[in-house]
Order: C-alpha cells, then sequence, then structure tokens
C-alpha cells in the first residue's frame, strides 16, 4: 500500500507543470532610436536558450517618472529578475532599491554603472562611458579636431553626458554639447543652427546612431568641412563610414546588453547565486574604414 501511494505521489509531482523563469527588461526610449532594438533581440534570444520568458518594457517619452513606474509595476508581479537600464540614478534608484528589497534580483545594463552598486543591483553590463567617450576624442584629436561639440539627444541620460564630458577631457577642452533630441529633423536643424553659429566648430561628436545620420545631413546642408565621429551602429551610419564620411563610430555591442543579463539571472537564480566576479563591459571598440565591410550585415541587428 504503501510503495502504491508513493509511486502516485511520484507520478503526479512529474506531471506538474514546469513554470518558466519570468524576466523584465526595461529600457528608457524606443521610439525613434535604433539602438534599443538590439538589445532587446538580445533578451529574447537568450530567453528563447534557456526556456525563460522575456517582458520587455519601456516608457516612449522617455520621462524617468514613468520609467520609474514601469520598474514598480515589474516588481509588484515579482519576476525572477529585472534587468534595467539606469540613465538616471536619481530617479531610478528608489524603484530599484524597493525591488531589491521585495527579493527581485535586478541587474543594470546600458547606463548607470556608477550607480549600479548603490542602488542595490548586482550587477552591470556596459561599456564604461567616459573612457569611451576619451578614446573618441583622443582619436579625434590625433585627426586634427582642433573645436568639437557633442551633439546629445537625452540631455538628463548621464551616460551620454559622460560620452561627451570623456571625449572633451581627452582634448583638454571644456564641455560643449547641446540637447538635439531624439527627433531626426530637430537633430538636423539644432545642429546646423549650432555649425552656422561658431564656423571655428571642426567637429562633432554624435552619441547615436540617428543622430550621427541626422548631423551628416546637417553638415551636407551647411557645408562645412567637419570631422564626424559616432556612437553606435546602424545601415546609414556603416554606409556613411565606408563613403568616407563619417570617421568612425563607437560600438558597445548592445546585443551583448540584452543577452548577459538574462543569462546571468538564470545561473544567479539556478545555482545557488552563481555570479561572476565583476561587472561585464561590453565595449568600447571601434568600427571605421577598416571594419566596417565585416560587420556590415550585423548593424540594426546584433550589434
Amino acid at each position: 500500500m504503501k510503495k502504491t501511494v508513493i509511486a502516485a505521489l511520484a507520478a503526479s509531482m512529474v506531471a506538474l507543470p514546469v513554470v518558466a523563469e519570468r524576466y523584465v527588461v526595461i529600457t528608457h526610449t524606443q521610439g525613434t532610436d535604433p539602438f534599443w532594438p538590439v538589445v532587446e533581440k538580445g533578451a529574447r534570444d537568450a530567453g528563447a536558450a534557456i526556456g525563460a520568458d522575456i517582458e520587455y518594457n519601456y516608457d516612449p517619452s522617455g520621462d524617468m517618472s514613468g520609467m520609474a513606474k514601469l520598474i514598480e509595476a515589474a516588481s509588484a508581479t515579482q519576476p525572477d529578475g529585472i534587468i534595467t537600464s539606469l540613465p538616471d540614478a536619481d530617479a531610478l534608484g528608489g524603484a530599484i532599491k524597493e525591488a531589491v528589497d521585495s527579493g527581485v534580483p535586478v541587474i543594470t545594463m546600458n547606463s548607470g554603472l556608477e550607480s549600479s552598486k548603490a542602488v542595490g543591483a548586482l550587477m552591470h553590463v556596459g561599456q564604461p562611458e567616459r573612457d569611451a567617450g576619451l578614446a573618441a576624442g583622443e582619436r579625434a584629436k590625433a585627426e586634427g579636431v582642433t573645436k568639437g561639440l557633442c551633439l546629445n539627444q537625452e540631455a538628463y541620460n548621464t551616460a551620454l553626458v559622460d560620452r561627451c564630458t570623456g571625449y572633451f577631457d581627452a582634448m583638454g577642452a571644456d564641455l560643449n554639447q547641446i540637447d538635439v533630441s531624439n527627433d531626426p529633423a530637430q537633430i538636423k536643424t539644432r545642429t546646423a543652427a549650432a555649425l552656422q553659429a561658431d564656423p571655428d566648430i571642426d567637429g562633432l561628436l554624435a552619441v547615436g546612431p540617428h543622430v550621427c545620420e541626422a548631423a551628416y545631413a546637417a553638415v551636407e546642408e551647411v557645408g562645412a568641412d567637419i570631422h564626424l565621429a559616432c556612437f553606435d551602429m546602424s545601415p546609414g551610419v556603416i554606409n556613411l563610414i565606408k563613403d568616407g564620411k563619417v570617421s568612425y563610430t563607437i560600438d558597445q555591442q548592445q546585443y551583448l546588453q540584452g543577452f548577459m543579463p538574462v543569462m546571468v539571472l538564470h545561473l544567479y537564480n539556478n545555482y545557488a547565486g552563481m555570479l561572476p566576479g565583476a561587472n561585464i563591459p561590453s565595449g568600447p571598440g571601434f568600427v571605421d574604414a577598416s571594419n566596417a565591410a565585416n560587420v556590415e550585415a550585423e548593424a540594426g541587428i546584433n550589434r
């Protein structure tokens, strides 16, 4: 009798449905920026690899209070983990700490490296932004730029400010940046106006791929001789590099920023808190005329 009961219990346990892990990814914008679909793809590919459900959310306005609410809403559902960008630690830190206190592990990615630990995240996946800006500035200076201008599409985003700051630190100059918005038409208009207002500007740093493409249109409209450097990749940016219109772009391999946090959380949840011993830097690296053709097929898809 006892053996029959045990066998029946074992059979019922085997028949219980397996609940998939569920991870929520939250980023600070989507909209016209071609960067984030690659991050989302990385997260979904990782989810498919381990059989996890991936939810992807963003506030299309880029409003930090809206993003904080998304983090709070995700935490209330008690997922197996939250993966979030951290462009403004002051605005988002409280929501992240509450999630962690409720037992939800959090990994930050893309932006917020310096604040990740302070808000309670397990770790960060992304490039050191000021170092990336320094690399861009050192190369711009070596290539003859004497007066630069940084085009920042998200003035609230500390990561983008760090890129601009590093660029000018490398050139031994004060920060010179303007807010160009995320709208390509406004980016072109504001960039053209800035170039016309100061003819001494001979270098532009565009800290997003759509900004890069719109900035080139502005340079063409003004007819100026400008050294144009960019961040991130898109098919349009790759074509500009191949055509000699853009000197280089900084590749932060954003696919990794979506993929790696999902895999790390899977290990953390299933192997007694297993974690890498440090943050994971996804970049920076240069894409220029020497290697653009090699990565062209991946631009806007996996890079």
